[in-house]
């Protein structure tokens, strides 16, 4: 028999008819009672893209279940950080808790039930600020319960409360740059991390970023929130490859990861942060080998330039 999922679920579509009714039908088969239904306009420079945002809007009106629906539908195109923001937003004035999926994110069976049992779990654990469905860490397993803690927020699949959207900061108005690194230092001890994430800081505040997501991640690095990321990988991102607004190489190590399964969820006992998985994902995201490696070369040849002054003025 197929799990119904107790939570509220939030689907954020655009204008993918293919990857949405992958996800729809995954959505379908876990009958959550309560659904909102989050749609950004099409872009008016785009030829043909109302059609597909109208075919998007198709699909979804297909709920044939026991459900309450509500629906966002945007006439006009706002982009990824307000659409999304936005639509997250709405989504947590309805609810306190509940479970956020995007068009591309494919879910496992088991991943409605995790979300159930980990957002009752941790209603009120204010440690916790995040459950993520993906795993990145390419089959290595953390301990040996069927999840872990993590500093990482990821967003592919995931559920949260509005305890925690309630610190988001879209404009990260209330955080100065000057302030920002020392508070990074006591999260990361490279300083090739510490300076990614300055970068990114910097540039999301200057809104040279259209996207949501990093406000989440700076909002949980700053309140010390904990993510929970599951010990096998509970959803598919489907949606590298054509035109998607930020994953379009289709050669990533996180395209299309294979789904698997938690049949029974046991808890972790210790309540901290794995700082390996978390460097093993950002030192490939922020390609810190080869950022050290040039660094270091770059120190051997002033030493060697150095020494060379130094015995010509001997």
């Amino acid at each position: 028999m197929e799990y119904k999922s107790k939570s509220a679920v939030l689907f954020i579509v655009f204008n993918r008819p293919d990857t949405t009714r992958r996800v729809f039908d995954e959505i379908k088969k876990a009958r959550p009672h309560r659904l909102y239904i989050a749609a950004d306009g099409p872009r008016a420079s785009r030829p043909g893209e109302r059609e597909l945002c109208n075919s998007v809007r198709d699909i979804i009106r297909e709920v044939d279940w026991d459900c309450k629906v509500q629906t966002l539908f945007r006439e006009i195109n706002l982009g990824c950080k307000e659409g999304v923001s936005s639509a997250i937003d709405w989504f947590f004035e309805h609810e306190d808790e509940g479970i956020i999926l995007e068009d591309d994110c494919l879910p496992a069976d088991g991943f409605f039930k995790f979300c159930d049992t980990l957002l009752e779990k941790y209603r009120f654990d204010t440690r916790i600020g995040h459950i993520s469905g993906c795993n990145l860490q390419h089959g290595k397993k953390l301990g040996d319960a069927s999840y872990y803690f993590s500093n990482m927020t990821h967003v592919w699949g995931w559920a949260s409360w509005k305890r925690v959207w309630n610190n988001y900061d879209k404009a990260l108005a209330r955080y100065d740059e000057k302030d920002v690194r020392r508070q990074l230092e006591k999260i990361f001890d490279n300083p090739f991390i510490v300076d990614s994430w300055v970068t990114i800081f910097v540039d999301v505040k200057a809104a040279k970023i259209d996207t949501w997501d990093y406000q989440l991640v700076f909002a949980n690095f700053f309140n010390n929130s904990l993510s929970i990321i599951p010990n096998r990988n509970l959803i598919s991102n489907i949606g590298f490859g054509i035109d998607p607004t930020h994953t379009f190489d289709t050669d990533s190590p996180y395209a299309n990861i294979p789904l698997e399964n938690i049949e029974e969820i046991t808890h972790p006992l210790y309540v901290l942060p794995e700082k390996q998985a978390d460097l093993n994902t950002l030192y490939h995201d922020l390609d810190i080998v080869n950022r050290e490696r040039k660094h270091n070369l770059l120190r051997r040849r002033f030493k060697r330039w150095l020494k060379g002054k130094l015995r010509s003025h001997h």
